[in-house]
């Protein structure tokens, strides 16, 4: 029995013109009332749908119809139901995010990729990193500072000069952005179950700003960051395009 698809795409053109022909050739049910949701973008488009449906826990299977497309498959119009049929599971565990402001308030939010903080202005961000209780640096001068996940390890975190994390490795990469103090400090990989506290020093003179994937606060004071326990989202690959495959391939990339 085929599954039944949900399907959802980017306000792109193409994406937009393919989801139209494949309603048409699939049919189109409601997220909730689905089996699978199929989407079609690039990989901020996959975000967003991942945050969108989170509460459905429905698995998601993506194809590129975008710029970068590193958590989607290849787009191709034939044998959806089959694809779907052979794809492999792979859970993503995302970050909790509590952030509070310099106004009081607080906000919790989730991230996939990674959880960043950025300096507001052009002073450099003074910050106090704590894991588990612990003060591990007492102020990391620099532009900012990530925390990602094994899948946002080749994004942002990538091109800060941080580590690529195998999928199912329970790790976490701690990776500043420009740091100047302490100057040898280049970042670390973190148990999955670590509980990292991030303080803003001097938050009125160097404000900060807090992300989660694409929801931002800002002027924040302290920023709490653990791996949630009770959110996991299923995202569906090819068998010759799994995501660990993809990510093994990027760490011999030259």
């Amino acid at each position: 029995m085929s599954q039944r698809i949900a399907l959802v795409a980017s306000h792109g053109d193409e994406a937009q013109s393919q989801l139209a022909l494949l309603k048409e050739r699939y049919g189109d049910t409601a997220p909730e009332d689905a089996d699978v949701i199929v989407a079609l973008g690039g990989d901020g488009f996959m975000l967003r749908t991942l945050h969108r449906h989170l509460a459905l826990g429905k698995p998601v299977y993506g194809m590129k119809l975008g710029t970068i497309g590193f958590l989607l498959n290849p787009f191709h119009p034939d044998d959806l139901h089959e694809r779907l049929a052979r794809a492999q599971p792979t859970t993503m565990h995302p970050l909790s995010m509590s952030a509070h402001s310099e106004s009081g308030t607080t906000v919790e939010a989730l991230a996939f990729n990674e959880v960043s903080l950025l300096r507001q202005t052009k002073q450099a961000a003074h910050i106090r990193v704590s894991l588990n209780g612990v003060v591990r640096i007492e102020e990391l001068m620099c532009d900012g500072l990530l925390v990602a996940t094994p899948a946002g390890s080749t994004a942002y975190n990538l091109s800060a000069h941080g580590p690529i994390l195998p999928i199912g490795s329970k790790l976490l990469a701690m990776t500043p952005i420009s740091p100047f103090r302490p100057r040898r400090w280049r970042g670390a990989v973190l148990p999955a179950t670590t509980e990292i506290k991030l303080e803003v020093l001097d938050p009125y003179k160097r404000p900060v700003s807090a992300t989660a994937d694409s929801s931002e606060v800002r002027d924040v004071v302290e920023v709490l960051i653990r791996e949630s326990v009770d959110q996991t989202m299923t995202l569906l690959f090819d068998p010759e395009h799994n995501l660990e495959e993809r990510i093994l391939r990027e760490q011999f990339t030259v």
